[in-house]
């Protein structure tokens, strides 16, 4: 035991080690073996077009000069002519220019001038006779391709038979230049000279050179080497260059022995590195292992000891490894739940701060506990918005989700109106309040304007809302507390804007609220509404048909002074028991309407009602079946009382399709013929035709008032479909619905402002 934790720690890794680093190096051998292979090629490239090109630009340089010597020097054309008397001036000139060409660059071996007229030859020795001149073939042949522009093949030359042969490259050019016909102009370049300059540019030692005509025939090289080694010098060629001038193709290479010697140099002065770190890193591997063998062996000593105390004596010994794994697990688990622990306080704290600040408690220490939780991504330092967001329909949302959906929906919420904020611009910090109300307290830099911080707060509201309603099928409203510039004022704010909700009734759609937009002296009109209350009871009792304007009138006050919902509802109930004072006791059927399970079933149905236009419909629906009730009881079935029943029942029923004399007869406890009979006499009209005018009053309205399409608006008024509406309203009224709509929109455009 004393060793073998060592062993078992240098074995684990030790040959993996070994195997990796031999890998690595045989690896790192081949990439620059093959990273040096590929750079002497391009070396030897650059090496070989500078050769090139430097040949290239000598023999133009010196094509160049003789074209502007002739085309200068007058005396050439004076030559060519032979004029008798100035030749022999002519031919001493152009000896001369001919001699200073010759000797202006060491690669021109000759320059001579052939006169076309008498065949005779001018060079550098003097005029030379067509028989004279050794270089008679070269002549016939530029006299058979006067066009040719570029260098000749090599040959030999030399000017009188007794001189002895060069090797030169030539090319002529026609005279007088540039297209003339007296004769030519031939440039002799020395290849003796140009293999020497060439040579001079190669290190023979490293590399070589060799050039081959156009037929591939070896014509120079730089090597040692017999010209018919074709196979062995093919095997060193590295690179092949044209040179379009001649025809001629460089090929380049390293010499025969030095090829690729210092990338083997490099290559072996890389192994010794490796091998001399894979050296270095075994003696450094045995250093450090036994020194971080030193705890392990303290701690092994330990487990020893625990599993001698575990152990029964005389039974097996428990594994060491598996005693670690268990106290590793537990020490996992320990951490894991203090760190969930520590997430927890640490948002029970900042929600616990958040609620001191919007209630305006324990501030004194808010300061320390701010920069110790960081409830806000970064340092705000004021001002500050509050804005209350709070789900509308909450009974619906308990019941439609288990509490755990709750929460995990309002988690979800918070973080997204955060990160909608964040993208406003805006710093959010966000908390549950209440069950149904979050407080998001948005931190706004301090050189955004006012206005500005407004609209980006609109951005978001509205963002928030289609986000909620899309994604969680949840209505959200929301309100804005006003400005405040240090965490003191947050509370005032959280007011404000709470107060703001309590007047979502007479708000109707606007979900977006702002404190500041809210009446101050809504709650003084109490008083004024009890008044115009008691006038509507008053009235309902007299059995006077108007109460349906009276109620309307009674809505149109609540919500134009925007009373708060707690108010409104007050107010609303506070009628019904005026109500119920004046006409309960009537019969029990009248006072069933306000007692009873049906009464609280519709009780309920107003207290969970977040509109004000759905709080009118239940009002007016339950309040026209007390009317209906109330009249029938009061006038004892009288006809009169009968027909003012049956009328208001189709004032409220016309647009339903299936009302009809059957329906009247049924709900009324009457024959239809009777019923016909009644209408008749009361209001001089026919059940059908009272029927079509309420609904063609209607759809005038619906017409002028609303957007709404002719099928839609046949659906509200009775209609089963657009085309006998239609037809219907072109008889009561004499034009076609969609006419009608267009005739008066064109009316109200032709009234002068």
């Amino acid at each position: 035991m004393r060793n073998s934790w060592y062993r078992r720690m240098l074995l684990s890794y030790f040959p993996i080690f070994l195997i990796t680093v031999t890998i690595l190096v045989f690896l790192s051998f081949l990439v620059v073996n093959e990273i040096s292979q590929k750079e002497t090629v391009k070396a030897d490239q650059i090496s070989t077009g500078y050769i090139v090109d430097t040949v290239q630009m000598a023999l133009k340089e010196i094509e160049m000069n003789a074209l502007d010597e002739v085309e200068r020097n007058s005396r050439y054309n004076d030559f060519l002519q032979a004029d008798g008397p100035h030749e022999r001036d002519a031919v001493y000139a152009v000896v001369d220019s001919l001699r200073t060409l010759a000797a202006k660059d060491e690669l021109v071996d000759s320059v001579y001038v052939y006169r076309s007229g008498d065949r005779q030859t001018l060079t550098t020795s003097g005029l030379l006779e067509w028989d004279e001149f050794a270089d008679r073939p070269f002549v016939e042949l530029a006299l058979g391709q006067p066009a040719y522009q570029g260098w000749s093949l090599i040959r030999d030359y030399h000017e009188m038979g007794s001189d002895a042969k060069r090797r030169v490259i030539s090319m002529y050019k026609r005279a007088p230049l540039p297209f003339g016909t007296q004769g030519f102009v031939v440039i002799n370049v020395n290849m003796y000279a140009l293999e020497q300059k060439i040579r001079t540019m190669k290190d023979t030692d490293v590399s070589f050179l060799q050039i081959r005509d156009r037929e591939g025939n070896l014509i120079f090289s730089t090597r040692p080497s017999e010209p018919g080694d074709a196979e062995a010098a093919e095997g060193r060629i590295l690179n092949r260059i044209p040179f379009q001038a001649t025809g001629w193709t460089f090929e380049s290479g390293i010499a025969a022995g030095q090829l690729f010697m210092w990338v083997s140099v490099v290559s072996y002065i890389w192994i010794v590195i490796g091998v001399g770190t894979v050296l270095a890193a075994v003696a450094y591997l045995l250093y450090i292992t036994k020194r971080n063998y030193k705890p392990i062996r303290a701690m092994m000593h330990r487990i020893e000891a625990v599993r001698d105390r575990m152990d029964p004596p005389g039974g097996a010994k428990s594994d060491e490894l598996l005693l670690i794994d268990r106290a590793l697990e537990n020490l996992i688990r320990q951490t894991a739940d203090y760190e969930k622990q520590q997430q927890e306080n640490m948002l029970i704290a900042r929600r616990q701060l958040f609620i001191d600040l919007v209630q305006g408690e324990r501030l004194g220490d808010a300061g320390e506990r701010l920069d110790r939780l960081k409830p806000l991504p970064v340092q705000v330092t004021g001002p500050y918005l509050l804005v209350l967001v709070e789900i509308l329909e909450f009974p619906r949302f308990q019941q439609g989700f288990s509490v755990q959906d709750q929460s995990t929906l309002k988690f979800a919420l918070t973080n997204v109106l955060q990160e909608m904020a964040r993208d406003e611009g805006l710093h959010g910090w966000g908390e549950w309040t209440e069950a149904n109300r979050m407080g998001l307290l948005l931190g706004v830099s301090p050189d955004v304007t006012e206005e500005e911080t407004q609209e980006r707060i609109r951005r978001l509201s509205e963002r928030g809302i289609a986000w909620t309603h899309d994604h969680l099928g949840l209505s959200l409203m929301v309100s804005v507390g006003p400005r405040s510039d240090s965490w003191e004022e947050v509370s005032a704010s959280y007011q404000a804007a709470a107060r703001a909700l309590q007047h979502k009734l007479s708000l109707g759609q606007r979900a977006f609220i702002l404190s500041e937009d809210m009446p101050a002296n809504a709650a003084t009109r109490t008083y004024t509404h009890l008044q115009g209350i008691a006038e509507f009871v008053k009235q309902f009792r007299l059995s006077d048909g108007d109460w349906r304007s009276r109620l309307e009138r009674i809505f149109d006050d609540l919500k134009a002074d925007a009373l708060k919902d707690e108010d409104i509802r007050m107010l609303l109930l506070t009628m019904m028991e005026m109500l119920a004072r004046e006409v309960g006791d009537l019969s029990e059927q009248l006072q069933s309407c306000f007692t009873g399970e049906r009464a609280g079933s519709w009780r309920r149905a107003v207290e969970e009602t977040t509109s004000l236009d759905k709080l009118r419909s239940l009002f007016t629906e339950q309040l026209a079946e007390i009317y209906r009730t109330f009249v029938a009881v009061s006038e004892t079935k009288s006809h009169r009382a009968m027909i003012v029943e049956m009328k208001a029942y189709i004032e409220e029923n016309f647009a339903d399709p299936d009302l009809s004399l059957k329906h009247l007869s049924d709900r009324f406890q009457i024959s239809g013929k009777y019923a016909s009979y009644l209408f008749k006499e009361e209001f001089n009209m026919k059940f059908v035709d009272f029927m079509v005018q309420l609904r063609m009053a209607k759809a005038e309205r619906l017409l002028l008032e609303t957007d709404d399409t002719v099928q839609h608006i046949a659906l509200q008024v009775g209609y089963a479909n657009s085309i006998t509406f239609g037809r219907t309203f072109k008889r009561e009224v004499g034009v076609t619905p969609g006419d009608y709509r267009k005739l008066k929109a064109k009316s109200q455009r032709d009234v002068p402002i």
